[in-house]
């Protein structure tokens, strides 16, 4: 799906009035004495993190004082692991202290589990949700698994190697599947693999090594431990595996002000045609279906 991406004085078409987004991302920054920016991708519409997503956000991280960090509040089903890569790298970058932290409302899956992982810290209530980082692709606007792809392709390429009779049947289910876009697709799980080793050697696991770090994030690499793709990681499984998160009162004084702009976010990438939004208090870029999509 293509997307036409604009940019505007944040809240042009909503007002400024004490409902408003903007009022939310005031009251936060006092309370978390911080610049908030938001990134939030669609659950309704097929749409993922891509490359223009890290240049909207460097558009807007230009524009804002971050001299003592940021928090990146993230919600996305997540999209390209190499976009991720560079978005972890555009605010680290920014960040004057060399160091941001990613607030996860509700769901920040696949991709955008990798871009948590970049993050020195993760702030989360018991119902956020992390997810594995395999790749996931639109088909047909339905989100698949990368690695459940490979998994069947290769588990049916095995019973037609051990068929003895009519291979037939294999053949015909096999050839839905294209050989180079298996490997295509393998290739971009081991990125996703080495992107988070990576990022985390750099940051919250810095002084380990690759196999340790591997090891203890197994839970992210390998859906077969979560069963299904789109399964939940929660807090406390994540930080059992010496992920930094920071575990918020649902209750507290931040969080319900932090959920109130999700919802208010989310519902405004959810319908007319907006489909991604990534915003300060300020400024706000965001992306819409093309009318003759729609």
């Amino acid at each position: 799906m293509s997307e036409d991406l604009i940019i505007q004085k944040i809240f042009e078409e909503e007002g400024q009035g004490p409902g408003t987004r903007q009022t939310y991302y005031e009251s936060l920054e006092k309370e978390l004495n911080a610049p908030i920016i938001a990134l939030v991708t669609s659950f309704v519409y097929p749409v993922i993190i891509n490359d223009s997503d890290a240049d909207m956000l460097e558009s807007i991280l230009q524009k804002t004082d971050i001299s003592k960090g940021f928090y990146l509040l993230l919600s996305s089903p997540g999209g390209d692991g190499l976009a991720a890569e560079r978005i972890i790298n555009v605010c680290r970058a920014y960040s004057g202290t060399g160091k941001y932290a990613v607030i996860v409302p509700s769901k920040a899956k696949s991709a955008a589990t990798m871009i948590c992982l970049g993050a020195s810290e993760i702030l989360m209530s018991k119902t956020s949700e992390l997810g594995p980082i395999d790749p996931q692709i639109i088909i047909e606007d339905k989100w698949f698994s990368v690695f459940n792809i490979i998994k069947s392709y290769e588990e049916l390429f095995g019973l037609a190697v051990k068929e003895k009779g009519n291979l037939q049947p294999y053949l015909q289910q096999l050839a839905n599947y294209d050989a180079r876009v298996i490997e295509e697709f393998k290739s971009a799980l081991d990125l996703s693999k080495d992107i988070a080793i990576k990022v985390l050697k750099t940051g919250q696991f810095q002084g380990k090594k690759e196999r340790t770090i591997e090891s203890k994030i197994n839970l992210f690499l390998n859906p077969k431990q979560v069963k299904v793709h789109s399964r939940p990681i929660y807090a406390a499984e994540a930080l059992s595996r010496g992920i930094n998160i920071i575990l918020q009162d649902i209750k507290g004084p931040s969080w319900p002000m932090i959920y109130e702009l999700y919802v208010r976010l989310n519902h405004y990438v959810s319908t007319h045609r907006r489909t991604k939004c990534i915003e300060s208090k300020d400024y706000s870029f965001f992306a819409t279906i093309p009318k003759e999509e729609v």
